[in-house]
């Protein structure tokens, strides 16, 4: 799911707790769960295995994990991290995180709290986002992760994948510096803006608002379609330095040019591969629906004329497996 969808798709989100597959079951305390197998496995894309681990103020988060083959040597694996869109899960990028682990990297995503298909209630709060995938990097680097992963990640070796509201997540991650002051600017201006529209039925508390949650043991990110582009600083941004490669949908409705990935591209300073998706809107970054995921959410599932999703997706994330590949081998 995304950040901004229209407010009648939000009503879908109970129903779609079925259809996206089953999510790992989340305690009411403790900080973590003893993993299971995914039962989406068995198609080929799904988790290896789900889990919870400890969010710290939003108690027990879930996940999934992504395994590749184990090493002969017993390398140690790299890993990828996984931010969704609001209101999505940590299964709503699968495939590409099967891509990364069939080409050797550990994938974990997790399932944001407050900001979840079950839960919206804190969807315009982005800046919670950073630090929850911050604690996910502790758990899979940190002793608990043992009975997650059967592969021990190299902790020198960390990426991050975000799309929408992940891309503003990971962004955040890497070093960005959000200032809450420029978004509510923009949205005196730019009343029809989606973001805008949802942050005026849901307003920001500023007071909570945390603009900086660098994780400096990221090294490399892709940022698809992100989210609020324009709210962060030209100076943090020029101080990134870790390669991004950075992806825009040539016909983004949702979050459009020029005020979203077009800001973080010119900021930047650092090594950036940049992609434009000729004829792509922004829900093209998500795998092809099902059928049933089809029928139940539309706004996000509809064919874009002329664009072929699936064909897209099998470059796209040969795209992504082979930036990882080539730095953080």
């Amino acid at each position: 799911m995304d950040l901004f969808l229209p407010r009648r798709s939000i009503r879908l989100f109970a129903c779609l707790a079925a259809l996206l597959g089953p999510a790992a079951p989340v305690a009411a305390h403790g900080p973590a769960s003893p993993p299971s197998s995914s039962p989406s496995q068995a198609a080929g894309l799904g988790p290896d295995l789900t889990f919870t681990f400890d969010g710290g103020a939003d108690g027990p988060v879930e996940a999934g994990v992504w395994l590749p083959a184990p090493s002969v040597n017993g390398d140690l694996a790299p890993l990828i991290v996984f931010s969704h869109g609001n209101g999505g899960q940590f299964s709503g990028h699968a495939d590409t995180a099967r891509a990364l682990a069939d080409a050797g990297f550990v994938v974990a995503a997790l399932t944001h709290p407050g900001d979840n298909y079950r839960d919206t209630r804190r969807s315009t709060q982005l800046t919670d986002r950073a630090p929850q995938l911050s604690r996910l990097i502790d758990h899979m680097t940190g002793a608990a992760s043992a009975p997650t992963s059967s592969i021990a990640v190299d902790a020198s070796r960390i990426g991050a994948f975000g799309f929408s509201a992940g891309g503003f997540t990971v962004t955040t991650a890497v070093g960005g510096v959000s200032d809450l002051g420029v978004i509510r600017r923009h949205c005196a201006a730019h009343t029809d803006d989606f973001a805008c529209r949802l942050l005026e039925l849901q307003p920001v508390d500023p007071e909570t608002w945390r603009p900086s949650a660098r994780d400096a043991r990221i090294k490399a990110a892709v940022i698809a379609a992100p989210a609020l582009g324009y709210a962060f600083t030209r100076d943090s941004l020029a101080e990134i330095r870790i390669p991004i490669q950075l992806w825009r949908a040539q016909d983004d409705k949702i979050l459009p040019a020029p005020f979203n990935v077009e800001p973080i591209r010119e900021r930047l300073s650092g090594p950036v591969d940049y992609r434009v998706v000729e004829r792509a809107g922004h829900y093209d970054f998500l795998p092809p629906c099902s059928p049933a995921l089809a029928q139940a959410a539309p706004a996000i599932c509809a064919p874009t004329p002329g664009f072929d999703r699936a064909a897209f997706h099998q470059a796209f994330n040969l795209d992504v497996v082979r930036f990882f590949q080539l730095h953080l081998r």
